[in-house]
């Protein structure tokens, strides 16, 4: 585990790429160890391949090795893969109360690529996790509703993604010129969430991604 602090220590202060000054007392009061706990650590990560160390006099240069570099890049590829994993945990807000419309606007299009009848608006949620509503679609393919032009206006694509809330089954939708932030969610579904699922403002649910 501290080989994993040290190097994300590292990695803040600049150390890729390049050599950078450390002193042991500070890298020791950032740890939580001794500086002679920081000496062996380092001594030991360099005997690994994780970092190359330089002793010019009394001062000390390090830089993360390419090892480390790959050691770094495999931890987070396997805590974004623990983490964002198709999950999204919201709280239940009010729309603006634009959502009726466009739903029914976009209706044939969901019948035709998402295979159900929306309900005449959407439950918009505030994504708690992850940090954005995008990191749980990572490695998913969206359904894109083409856009069209009706009675003189054009609609444009609409990304949806399907997603599930307990047992009903509904679409995460982001129009391609959207008006809310990545922090909030719009789902449309075959029947009105809020009434189906007992949801008021404030509650808590958790929205799984239906990939495949």
């Amino acid at each position: 585990m501290k080989r994993i602090e040290m190097l994300i220590l590292l990695a803040r202060r600049g150390a890729l790429g390049k050599k950078i000054k450390i002193t042991l007392r500070e890298l020791a009061n950032e740890l939580g160890i001794s500086p002679q706990s920081v000496l062996r650590l380092l001594e030991e990560m360099e005997e690994e391949g994780l970092v190359d160390k330089e002793v010019v006099g009394r001062k000390t240069y390090v830089e993360i090795s390419h090892e480390g570099l790959t050691f770094l890049e495999n931890l987070c590829d396997a805590i974004s893969e623990a983490l964002y994993n198709g999950i999204i945990i919201g709280e239940v807000i009010s729309g603006i109360g634009e959502g009726a419309y466009y739903v029914r606007q976009y209706a044939h299009l969901m019948r035709e690529y998402l295979g159900f009848e929306p309900y005449p608006g959407t439950l918009n949620i505030r994504v708690l996790f992850p940090k954005t509503v995008f990191d749980a679609f990572c490695g998913v393919r969206p359904v894109i509703l083409p856009g069209f032009v009706k009675d003189g206006r054009t609609f444009g694509d609409v990304k949806a993604y399907r997603v599930q809330i307990e047992d009903v089954e509904g679409a995460i939708v982001i129009p391609s010129r959207t008006v809310h932030p990545p922090k909030i969610a719009e789902i449309v579904a075959p029947v009105c969430l809020r009434e189906t699922l007992g949801l008021r403002d404030g509650d808590r649910i958790t929205v799984r991604v239906v990939k495949g």
